[in-house]
């Protein structure tokens, strides 16, 4: 068995949502074994993304002002976002804007490894399932920063993946919000 068919998520946790009128954010954190730096290095360079990201990047995110087009993995029909980095303190600060949310990732030293915070906008209809999916993503870094890369787990391919059912409706239940009807149909494997 791969290390891929062994991985199990482990229960909800790490995340809260905020919200500021009629913005949401969700703030996820995350403490990795890993430095600072090499965590940076997993958020910022191209290579890195492609292994665990829900986006490929045409460019490093490590430089403000830099352009760079973000493709969603697994959207039904082809999603570029063209995002300006906003804001690339290594390996302390990372800002952005993808698919027109604004992402937020603080890097803090911590325990001999890292306190990774990322703060997203969201629609209030996606929040556990956003939750859900990077709490999958974080556990795919995890893996790749520990040398043992289990492969990308995004989008539909993640939502087929029993795990994140589980999670989606922990997630949901935390934040109180109901999960949409349409994902009670949805395949497990």
């Amino acid at each position: 068995m791969t290390d891929r068919e062994q991985y199990a998520p482990g229960p909800a946790g790490g995340a809260q949502v905020r919200k500021d009128g009629e913005t949401w954010t969700l703030i996820l954190v995350r403490d990795l074994r890993h430095s600072p730096e090499k965590v940076w290095q997993a958020l910022t360079d191209p290579t890195h993304l492609r292994e665990w990201a829900p986006f490929d990047a045409d460019g490093s995110l490590g430089t403000v002002g830099s352009t760079v087009k973000l493709t969603t993995v697994g959207a039904p029909a082809l999603h570029i976002t063209e995002t300006k980095v906003t804001r690339a303190d290594a390996p302390k600060v990372l800002e952005y804007n993808w698919g027109g949310f604004d992402m937020r990732w603080e890097l803090e030293a911590f325990g001999g490894g890292t306190r990774l915070t990322l703060w997203t906008n969201i629609d209030r209809r996606f929040i556990s399932m956003g939750a859900a999916g990077w709490h999958i993503c974080f556990d795919v870094l995890d893996h790749l920063l520990s040398g043992t890369p289990i492969g990308r787990l995004v989008a539909g391919e993640a939502m087929k993946f029993g795990g994140w059912q589980r999670l989606n409706a922990e997630y949901a239940k935390q934040f109180g919000v109901e999960t949409p009807g349409w994902l009670t149909n949805t395949p497990k494997r």
